[in-house]
């Protein structure tokens, strides 16, 4: 039987216009810390991503009959409205830094390809891998962000980062390092911050943590930053799902293979597996 409801809730009136310039007046009102004008900016700057992968990967573009240098110029134009709005001062530097980069950036993407293809026994094609894996969205986004970071543009790399980390649940800081042939297998819950380091050919899983362990507080009680918080990878490292790396002293050294669950803090030679507790095992009805 179908649900019934009261009469008046199907006559209910939306609020009146004098309700209305009531309540924008007293919002105007109301003082709150607040920075720069960023209205339109996170539009601007997902869209500026999406454009920019498109034009490195056309055959794959979420839309067709539009060529490179047409998406190219639409980049370059939203780019060059998101930097005056996060108020650089040499905008030019900062756009021929980032166009001149795509190449190198494209071949490196490459290697993250050729790594999801040979790490993953799943992957039937490229295309699947570029069609269908969150990983390869939320790493080609981040790499695209880091050179804006490293140019010192404020803002614009976290809101790229954070529109790949509201699409495929992987969160990288664009401030991270990381080599070629970098794969993420699942990708969900994968966190890596600001100042890790990651080697060439590394592999993770799923609901991995390179992160912080703690944060030094100065003297007023507020945190310290732009200092060595996060954890090193070294080359050809592989992390399982549910893995967490903490501390900006943590090193894992080339070559190692970190286990499912572990929790670890402190650093681990080359050529290391490091496992949590084993599982224990008992027969059907003994447990």
């Amino acid at each position: 039987m179908s649900p019934t409801y009261p009469e008046e809730v199907f006559q209910s009136k939306p609020a009146t216009p004098a309700l209305i310039r009531q309540t924008a007046l007293a919002l105007g009102k109301v003082s709150v810390p607040s920075g720069r004008d960023c209205v339109g900016l996170r539009a601007r700057a997902e869209r500026l991503t999406d454009l920019l992968i498109d034009a490195m990967f056309p055959r794959h573009a979420d839309l067709a009959d539009v060529g490179t240098a047409d998406r190219l110029e639409l980049a370059s134009a939203l780019l060059d409205v998101c930097l005056r709005q996060v108020e650089v001062l040499k905008p030019d530097a900062v756009a021929e830094a980032l166009f001149l980069g795509l190449p190198e950036l494209r071949r490196q993407l490459g290697t993250d390809l050729e790594a999801a293809y040979r790490g993953d026994p799943a992957a039937a094609s490229l295309d699947e891998i570029l069609l269908c894996y969150p990983a390869f969205r939320a790493i080609a986004t981040y790499r695209l962000a880091h050179i804006l970071y490293l140019q010192s543009v404020p803002l614009l790399p976290r809101i790229m980062a954070e529109y790949a980390h509201r699409r495929t649940g992987i969160d990288i800081h664009p401030g991270a390092s990381i080599g070629d042939y970098f794969f993420i297998d699942h990708g969900t819950g994968v966190v890596i911050g600001e100042t890790s380091t990651i080697g060439r050919d590394v592999k993770l899983y799923q609901h991995v943590t390179i992160g912080a362990k703690s944060f030094e507080v100065g003297p007023d009680g507020t945190l310290v930053k732009g200092v060595k918080r996060h954890p090193d990878i070294g080359d050809r490292v592989i992390i399982y799902a549910g893995a967490t790396i903490l501390g900006g002293d943590t090193q894992i050294g080339d070559d190692c293979t970190i286990g499912g669950s572990v929790w670890l803090t402190h650093s681990v030679p080359a050529g290391t597996l490091v496992l949590a507790r084993p599982a224990v095992t008992t027969e059907l009805g003994n447990a």
